[in-house]
Parts: structure tokens; sequence; C-alpha cells
């Protein structure tokens, strides 16, 4: 007896993974570098104690889409949930890819878009930013024309480089595209601009966020959609039944009253952004500007795996960006806590 081979398309694909490393620093997964409030906690638990454990979950997840609702000033028809963005962004590819159709992607940009699409057998168009990363509309507009992709993706702010793509940008991108625009906003508040001004039933766009960063839950998974209430009710008949727990549907909805605790964290990490940019000023390196949690940078004296590996012998662990597509010789560093930030600065000096 022999065990089946998985579906030829799939053949040996690999997964969308970070080193995990025991290490003083871990400043590689662009996580917050903050646990959620203390007060939180506490009114988890009393909600926790209130969950009927014997029961399944709403399977319409209706009082956190209210609450996302309210937050973000649409309908909750317009909020879809799931175990992640990620999952999210699989659930778009499961509704409207598959084979035959192809979606669109600008490289580079975040992995896993590419990766899900393949996962659910829907070809994948690769364009190409410009050599600063921003995006080249008239690629675009090539790209669209002669594949028609049912989804176009963007991320804003990009990952891993963190540049946002403005709003003329993703309007320009919107008149473009035959089919669906999905803009990824999973650092969407670390930045200036969102792309859900531009959210309505009558505008084939949809912006995807997640609980991980913004409000410190990347231990929840948890992540949902704000978009057209027709994209939203497709969604839900590919999802399968009772797929968000009741745990993890109280912690998001119980995290959406401390907005203003999470609004402190944000303006704390984007103050120490921009310190770290600051003092990468006068180093041997090259940073792009930032509006995420997390900095792309290129060193210019040694090659950037070197740099990696003399970084984590000092106990700070980063992300190697160099074999991704675009990102030659580049790292990526997670904005941390101000100690973690020092720690990283000092070992970058010694590894440069």
């Amino acid at each position: 007896m022999t065990l089946p081979g998985p579906r030829p398309d799939l053949g040996l694909r690999e997964g969308y993974h970070s080193p995990q490393v025991e290490v003083p620093v871990r400043l590689n997964t662009n996580e917050s570098p903050l646990p959620p409030p203390p007060e939180w906690r506490a009114r988890l638990a009393e909600e926790a104690d209130r969950i009927e454990w014997n029961r399944y979950p709403d399977r319409q997840a209706t009082e956190l889409r209210r609450a996302l609702a309210r937050f973000h000033r649409v309908r909750p028809e317009q909020v879809f949930c799931a175990n992640g963005s990620n999952e999210v962004l699989q659930s778009l590819c499961l509704a409207y890819g598959g084979p035959g159709r192809c979606v669109a992607t600008f490289e580079p940009t975040y992995a896993l878009h590419a990766h899900i699409a393949h996962l659910t057998a829907t070809e994948v168009v690769e364009g190409r930013r410009r050599a600063d990363f921003s995006l080249d509309l008239d690629e675009v507009r090539d790209v669209v024309a002669a594949r028609e992709p049912v989804i176009t993706f963007l991320c804003s702010p990009n990952n891993p480089t963190g540049l946002v793509d403005d709003p003329a940008s993703v309007r320009a991108v919107l008149d473009a595209a035959p089919g669906l625009v999905v803009v990824d906003e999973a650092y969407g508040q670390f930045a200036d601009w969102s792309a859900l001004s531009l959210v309505d039933d009558s505008v084939p766009l949809v912006v995807t966020r997640t609980f991980s960063k913004t409000w410190s839950m990347a231990a929840a998974r948890l992540g949902y959609l704000v978009g057209p209430a027709g994209v939203v009710a497709n969604l839900e008949r590919v999802a399968l039944p009772y797929h968000l727990d009741s745990f993890k549907q109280v912690a998001g909805r119980v995290a959406l009253e401390f907005v203003g605790q999470m609004e402190e964290r944000v303006a704390l990490i984007v103050r120490e952004r921009q310190r770290i940019l600051s003092a990468m000023g006068p180093l041997a390196v090259t940073a792009w500007p930032s509006q995420s949690n997390f900095i792309l940078f290129r060193p210019e004296t040694r090659k950037g795996d070197e740099v990696w590996t003399a970084l984590l012998d000092q106990g700070v662990l980063v992300r190697d960006t160099s074999s991704w597509p675009g990102l030659a010789g580049c790292l990526r560093v997670t904005v941390g806590t101000p100690e973690e930030n020092d720690a990283f600065l000092d070992a970058l000096r010694e590894a440069l």
C-alpha cells in the first residue's frame, strides 16, 4: 500500500514561513511588541465566562460584525470575518478564483497573495513595480488588459517595502482592473491613508484588515474584510460552517472597546519607526521610507545574508528578504520596543 500523492499542480510548493529562533530580540514577524492592555484581558475573561462552550458559535459572527461595522461606519453585511486575514484572502480566492482563472500581483509584495492563489488552483500573473518599489500604473494596465484577472492584489502599506499606494493609484487600478481589487491593509493603521474610504456596494473594491498588528492579538488569528455586501455574501458561501469560534469572536468585539489604548500603541510604534530611520541615516545602508510597523533596508558594505547572520550572532533576529523578487541583499526589521530597537541599532552598527 502507498500513500496517494498531492494533486499534480500543487507539487512541492513551499509554505510561507519565517525562521523562529530563540533570541533576546525577535524582530522578524511584524508582531506588535506590546501586549494588549490589561483592561482588555479582564473584560475578555468576563465575557469568556459567559460563553456556552457546549454550543456551536454564532455562524454569522453577528456581534463582531456589528462592532466592526460601527468602527468603520459601514453596514454589518459589508463585513466578513475569518481566522486571520490570510483566511480572508483564501476565501476570496475560493469564491472568485479556481481553474481557468487568474489573479494579478505586482512584485515585490506580500508572498501569500500568490501562494494562496496557487493553493486554490488559480493562476498567478506577476507584474513588476518600479525600481523605487512604487506602483507602475502603465504596468498595471498592461497586465490586467492582457490577462483580465478576477482579482488584482495590492498591499498597502506594502509588505515588505512599507510603501503606501496613494489614492490616485488605487482609483486608477479600479478603473483598469476588470475584476475585484483587493487592498491588503494588514498594516493600514500605521499609514496616513486607507482605501476604506473608497468602499461602496457599487465599487469592486475590498479592503482586508487584521487584529494581529495594531490590536496586539497575533495569537488570536483574527482578520476581516470590508467590501460590497454582494462580495461578502459570496464569501459566506465558501466559508466552512462555524469557522470562527466563539472565543475569537468575543476577543475581537472586546478589543474594539479599547480603541484609545490601541491608538497609543500605534503612535509609539510610529515614533520608534521614525527614530530607527533617523538612526540609520548615517549608516552604510539604504533604508526605504515606511508607513508600516517595519523597515526594509539594504546593507551597502556587506552582503545582506552576512549582516543577517551577524545580527543573529548578537541576539537580534530580523527577516532575510534577499531571495524575494526584486529584493537582492535586503533585510526587514520589525519595529519593537524602544529597548529592542536600541539593541537592533547597536547590533547593526557592529554588523556593518
